[in-house]
């Protein structure tokens, strides 16, 4: 220890002897059950009695002071064979890091056997959306495809989602997650579930449980900040719901230029049910490996690029007890009853592979984002087979200036922070003082064609177009509230009105339909 910091303690220790004797009878850290610097400075005060050390004769110096409590250390430090200073700064540094992790640890619980903590997360979206124009046929996809199950499409109020769950670290290197989804009322399901560890060598995180397939970039950024209320049609379709139950590790390079997330994962979606059953295992082995070659540090990450590729090659069983896992669907990108692209299971597929592509270049305010991606079915049983594809490309502007922040670690869109929240206070003059929050416009372009081959051989599960306007208000980092206009047509759909002994087939069976639609939507989202 240099002689300045011994000063700078002794300073300390004289002015908490004469705090601690002069205004506190009783040692607040007693409740601590500490050796505290305080007691330390008593000791200097008892033995400093009667003396003219702590006096307060306004001839001598403080310097003067300081150095016979210097030497009546040193003394001390003899007769006991301890130094106090030494014994006071160790106390302190003690305290100080303490201070800091206590500071900085976010956790609500610390299991005292286990050392394990938990903390708590939730998300609140509360939708509504209005179906405002649609041509007939639009029912029929609504209904599933079949004429007779034609269902109008209905305004809509309620919640998206309805999430609380818990995540922590376990002794030594472990985390858990658990994440539970209570929007579908007393049908619910759960979304993250598992448990990990982090440090590997090699495999950096690994996790094993209920996780998102690597690819979709719209599915692999959070619901909390993606720009639009819902995800493309392509995005939905090849990897609807996201989550299946496997195993996967996910790392960075130190330097953030790269990061990676691969694994093996069962299709189907388990959620609800907790468990996969069926002698064939049906699974898939998937990757992404994504780059941001640029990031503007002075800018703190206002301009940067991202590129990434991602894929899957799977194994399905088209003897499946409960189907094969060979379908791809999508609502019209709004909160409707049914999917307006359906596939259906795909008759006799054996295995599909898919490969995607993804870009992000954001210019402060603006960003630019598309996406696309390609899925071939491989079938068997005489079947030919098919070929599905779709994409989309998004324009998003702020009108305040802020911008979308990037984690390069994930590859993914990070929490974005309004310049000034949303906020309203009564001045004492009477007058309003006001925030305005973020304000944020977009608009997106989404395509699909899921349909392949010849009517009794191909696929026909719909071509899709939509346009998606969008106006987002920021309300804070944790708050906002989204609008979204959307034109569309689903084209080439095939429809079912099957014969009713006595009565024939109808005029639109096995025959491929068209249908416009507009719609408009609102959300209001709160995360913690």
């Amino acid at each position: 220890m240099t002689s300045r910091m011994k000063k700078k303690l002794l300073y300390s220790g004289l002015v908490l002897a004469l705090w601690g004797g002069q205004a506190m009878a009783d040692d607040p850290y007693d409740d601590w059950g500490l050796d505290t610097p305080l007691r330390t400075a008593r000791l200097i005060e008892d033995d400093t009695a009667g003396s003219d050390i702590l006096s307060n004769d306004d001839e001598a110096s403080l310097k003067d002071r300081v150095a016979k409590l210097e030497a009546l250390l040193a003394d001390k430090s003899e007769d006991d064979g301890e130094d106090p200073v030494e014994e006071l700064s160790g106390t302190v540094d003690d305290l100080s890091d303490s201070f800091k992790k206590f500071s900085g640890d976010k956790s609500i619980v610390h299991s005292g056997s286990s050392k394990s903590t938990m903390k708590v997360s939730g998300r609140v979206h509360v939708d509504g959306w209005g179906f405002a124009d649609s041509d007939d046929n639009i029912s029929i996809f609504n209904g599933g495809g079949d004429v007779d199950d034609a269902l109008d499409p209905q305004n809509r109020l309620g919640f998206r989602r309805l999430r609380f769950g818990v995540k922590g670290d376990i002794k030594d290197n472990m985390i858990y997650k658990i994440e539970m989804e209570f929007a579908g009322g007393n049908d619910s399901e759960f979304r993250d579930a598992y448990l990990g560890w982090e440090e590997l060598p090699f495999l950096q995180t690994l996790l094993i449980g209920n996780q998102k397939r690597p690819y979709g970039l719209d599915h692999l950024n959070s619901s909390r900040f993606n720009v639009f209320i819902e995800r493309p049609f392509v995005i939905e379709s090849f990897n609807q719901d996201a989550r299946r139950l496997g195993i996967a590790s996910y790392g960075y390079d130190d330097a953030q230029l790269f990061n990676w997330r691969y694994g093996v994962y069962n299709q189907r979606n388990v959620q609800s049910l907790g468990n996969y059953i069926d002698d064939h295992l049906q699974l898939e082995l998937t990757g992404r490996l994504a780059s941001t070659p640029w990031y503007d540090e002075v800018s703190g990450g206002r301009g940067y690029a991202h590129f990434a590729i991602s894929g899957t090659v799977a194994d399905t069983d088209p003897d499946a007890i409960n189907g094969n896992e060979a379908r791809f669907r999508s609502r019209p990108e709004a909160r409707s009853s049914g999917r307006w692209i359906d596939t259906g299971r795909i008759a006799s597929a054996d295995a599909f592979q898919m490969m995607g592509v993804e870009a992000v270049i954001n210019l402060g305010a603006l960003q630019l984002v598309g996406e696309y991606q390609t899925m071939n079915v491989d079938r068997i049983d005489g079947f030919s087979d098919a070929n599905l594809d779709g994409g989309y490309v998004y324009a998003s502007y702020f009108l305040t200036g802020e911008h979308m922040p990037w984690d390069r670690k994930s590859g993914t869109l990070a929490r974005i922070t309004p310049f000034q929240n949303f906020w309203s206070v009564r001045r004492c003059d009477g007058g309003v003082e006001r925030g305005w929050g973020a304000w944020q416009v977009a608009v997106r372009y989404s395509t699909a064609d899921f349909n392949d081959g010849v009517i009794n051989d191909g696929v026909f599960g719909g071509q899709g177009d939509a346009w998606t306007f969008g106006l987002n208000w920021y309300w804070n980092p944790n708050a906002r509230m989204q609008f979204n206009y959307i034109n569309g047509q689903i084209a080439n759909r095939i429809v079912s009105d099957p014969a009713d002994p006595p009565a024939p087939a109808g005029p639109l069976d096995n025959t491929l339909q068209t249908g416009d639609y507009s719609i408009y939507g609102v959300r209001f989202m709160v995360d913690f």
